[in-house]
């Protein structure tokens, strides 16, 4: 059987170390001879894991006492109803900067709690953040809204924005954990699992105190922040054991020496990729900024400027064959993309790069 080189965009690869650990677990969970599977969620056991979690992340990211850690379920896309839900009760509106596929979905699902102003001008093609000098804030808004890493449409912030004071809301699920970040210049940052942190089940969310106790009275408990916040995450049974991989993930990231080495990685990771793109003469071929690409997720064509569909599913098919997986681009957007995540190597990278260039050399014009 050939080695798998996994590229997918999520649920993502798991470092092999971790799987070992887990596969050490699984069945005894920290010598209570039980499988955390089966653990009661208000056991010495778990508590201990709850904080442990808690304080790998507080450690990574050097989140200030201010700021509540809170692991809770419903995805991403939860996080999209919660945020309003939670914030928009101050004065019953909220700006979106919509940069992509994702953050126009959270700003569609935001309409549902109160009014939404559109930051940028609607567009159905998403290449690039506009310059923030032409964003227009509503300086009486709850909140500001952005999507840190579109996963879909291969588009990342390299700045944090200035919103004069109205707090800052990040959504972060596909660059959470590759890079140092000020918690500080955010109100609340979120996050599904299954990109950089482990896998589906569990969302990370940090908020500032001050913006709890603002939830709007149809909120359900289970979005509740405050609520959440004051049970320590264990409002209701939690996803346990994904937070225990989303534990294992980032111990190992911070035996790995945190989050710089994993940012210089993914540099180098992502560079590579993208040289090769570049080098390709329009074979492989991406619309994005190049200011604004994403280090995460790279989407691109095959076949010079449109894409060539019959050429790209050569690709995959003959990628497949050499055990480089998930590289299929999103239904929305087609063609190829390529995660480097955490976990994914650079001698993965380095095989996939091989085998882009044999690619190209054999189909080129």
């Amino acid at each position: 059987m050939v080695k798998i080189h996994n590229f997918g965009a999520g649920p993502s690869k798991l470092p092999e170390e971790v799987y070992e650990i887990l596969k050490q677990e699984f069945t005894d969970f920290e010598g209570t001879g039980i499988s955390l599977l089966e653990t009661s969620h208000r056991s010495p056991a778990y508590a201990k894991l709850n904080k442990d979690v808690q304080d790998v992340v507080r450690k990574l990211l050097n989140v200030p006492n201010n700021y509540k850690i809170l692991f809770l379920s419903g995805g991403g896309q939860g996080q999209f109803s919660a945020v309003p839900l939670n914030l928009i009760s101050r004065t019953g509106s909220a700006d979106y900067v919509v940069t992509g596929t994702w953050s126009a979905i959270a700003a569609r699902d935001a309409r549902k709690y109160g009014k939404v102003n559109m930051v940028l001008p609607p567009t159905d093609r998403y290449v690039e953040i506009p310059d923030q000098s032409t964003w227009k804030l509503d300086p009486n808004a709850s909140y500001v809204h952005i999507c840190t890493n579109e996963t879909i449409d291969g588009i990342e912030f390299d700045f944090i924005p200035d919103t004069k004071g109205v707090p800052l809301v990040a959504d972060m699920s596909s660059n959470f954990m590759s890079k140092k970040i000020d918690v500080s210049k955010f109100g609340v940052i979120y996050g599904c699992a299954q990109k950089n942190m482990g896998t589906a089940g569990v969302t990370l969310v940090i908020v500032r105190e001050d913006l709890l106790n603002q939830a709007l009275p149809i909120c359900p408990s289970i979005l509740d922040w405050t609520a959440n916040a004051r049970s320590d995450s264990i409002l209701n049974t939690p996803p346990m054991y994904a937070i225990q991989v989303m534990g294992r993930v980032l111990q190992w990231v911070d035996r790995q020496g945190g989050l710089d080495v994993m940012a210089e990685l993914i540099t180098k990771k992502s560079s590579l990729i993208y040289d090769v793109i570049e080098n390709s003469n329009g074979f492989y071929n991406t619309s994005v900024a190049k200011k604004n690409r994403s280090r995460m997720n790279i989407p691109f064509r095959i076949g010079y400027v449109n894409g060539d569909e019959a050429l790209e599913e050569e690709f995959l098919k003959g990628a497949e064959a050499l055990g480089l997986i998930q590289l299929k681009g999103h239904s929305l957007v087609g063609g190829i993309r390529v995660s480097t995540y955490n976990a994914v190597t650079v001698e993965d990278v380095q095989t996939l790069v091989s085998y882009m260039k044999d690619f190209h050399k054999k189909h080129a014009k």
